[in-house]
Order: structure tokens, then sequence, then C-alpha cells
């Protein structure tokens, strides 16, 4: 119980600490790079998960760059309600369509109508997902089978057809937004977890496959972000704004990082995490 009580509070600490930093450092080489980006034709953008909180953010960045944006997402009143918002904010062209991402028998269908709409694509967003409630799907299999169907098997349908399709153009950028709950299982949401770590292990390989083709696989790693899906939490130190993450989605496409952590100190958080020995982690309450 003391080395599980130490281990935790070392963690919190550093986390803290990271989190206070974090808020005054300064990126000016990367702003510089986002910014001179802002001066070319405008980029044909593929956005499922829309109407999503980060996904929202995202694409005002991509819209205040005059850029065409297809989104996608299973609400039509809310999809249209982010299509009139990102037309006011200066896109070049907005197109919707309504898809429930785990109908994958019309996955094919739609990618089509949207490559059809702009005559191809530079970027294809994957950002929808469910905070799935692990308690409930502990005792419930067929809950758990329909949370790895939204979180995981639906954005692999959705990969593997837009992969063919880029690296038959031979040109490119895929990011899915994964979560750091994939770098380790915990007690605590390992329905969820291990739905990300299929993503991002996929994401890995997918990245071997297309480097050749000059495609862009990009991995983003959000910690604990204040969204709808997570108002159910309580908020501490770590929680980021879903607008400063999604400005850290558009920032990572820009730039090409290919594994990224949003905000950036999850990746010293999660490295501790992943070397903490399995008899003190599986003690862990978090």
């Amino acid at each position: 119980m003391k080395k599980t009580t130490i281990a935790a509070g070392a963690i919190s600490a550093i986390a803290a600490a990271l989190a206070i930093f974090s808020k005054t450092k300064k990126r000016a080489v990367e702003t510089d790079t986002v910014r001179t980006a802002r001066f070319r034709r405008a980029r044909r953008v593929l956005i499922v998960g829309a109407t999503s909180a980060i996904a929202q953010e995202a694409a005002k960045e991509f819209a205040a760059d005059g850029d065409k944006l297809f989104l996608l997402a299973r609400n039509a009143e809310k999809l249209q309600v982010v299509a009139n918002d990102l037309n006011v904010r200066g896109a070049a062209q907005v197109e919707t369509a309504v898809l429930d991402v785990n109908d994958t028998d019309r996955h094919a269908d739609v990618l089509a109508r949207v490559t059809d709409a702009f005559g191809g694509l530079d970027v294809a967003l994957i950002a929808h997902g469910t905070l799935s409630d692990q308690s409930a799907c502990e005792k419930d299999v067929a809950l758990t089978l329909h949370e790895m169907q939204t979180n995981f098997l639906s954005v692999v349908s959705l990969l593997t057809l837009l992969a063919n399709r880029f690296e038959a153009q031979r040109y490119g950028t895929i990011a899915v937004i994964s979560s750091v709950a994939g770098d380790r299982g915990r007690k605590s949401n390992y329905v969820y977890g291990a739905a990300k770590a299929g993503v991002t292990a996929f994401l890995s390989g997918l990245r071997g496959r297309l480097d050749a083709a000059g495609v862009k696989v990009i991995t983003i790693k959000p910690g604990m972000v204040d969204t709808p899906m997570t108002a159910h939490l309580e908020k501490g130190a770590l929680f980021a704004s879903a607008e400063a993450v999604g400005k850290g989605v558009y920032r990572v496409i820009i730039t090409g990082q290919e594994v990224v952590y949003l905000p950036w100190f999850w990746w010293v958080i999660m490295t501790v995490i992943r070397h903490i020995p399995e008899p003190i982690f599986k003690k862990l309450s978090f």
C-alpha cells in the first residue's frame, strides 16, 4: 500500500509541475511554421466526427486558412451548425454528409462522395470516439464489443479505405486522434484503453507501409480534455481545453509530426507510467 501511495503521489507531483510549466512554454519555431503554411492553395480536408469539440476547434483553424472541408458526423442538425460556422470563418467550401461510423458498409461510398466533391483529398482527420463506461462494460459483453466497434474497428475500416486512396495518389496526410489511455491498460478504463491501443498500433504499421508512398500518418494522443464527453468527470490541473488541443491537432497536421502527445507534457507522464513495475502498477487506483 505504501509503494502504491508513493508511486501515485510521485506521478501526481510530476504531472502538476509539468502542467504549470506547459502554460509558460513558448513554441516560436512551431508557430512560425504554422503561419507560413497559410500561404498556399486551399487544402482539401476530410474530418470524421466533425461535431466533436476537438474536431470543431481544429476545423476552425483550417477554415481560417481558407481550406475546403468535408464534414462527417451522425447528427445532421449539429453538423449543419458546425458547417455554417466554418463558412463564416473563411472556409473556401464546406460539404457535409451524415454518417454513423459503425455503419461500415457505407464507408466506401461516403469516401467516394468526398473525393468526388473535391477531386481528391490532402488531409483526412479521424476524430470520432466515445468514452467507454468501464463499469458497465465489465457487466455487458455486447456493450464492450460495441465500444470496441466504435473506438477501434470503425477506425480500422476508414483507415484501410483511406490508405488505399492516399497510397495510389502518393501524397497527403492521415491523422487520427488516439489517446494516452492506449499507452498502458489501467483498471479504471481498460476497455477504452484497449481500443485506443489498437488504433495506435494499427497506425504505427500503416505509417511504415505508406512512408514509401510519401503519405504522412499521424498519431495524436491527447490527455484529459474538457469536452462534453468528459463533462461527468471532476476537472483538475491536467485537463486541457478543447480549443487548445484542437489547435494542437491542426498544428501537428501542418508540421507533419508523426506521434504527438497533447498537451506535450503527457509524453513525460506516460513515460513514467509505462515504466512502473507491474506489481506496483496493478495496485494503483487511477
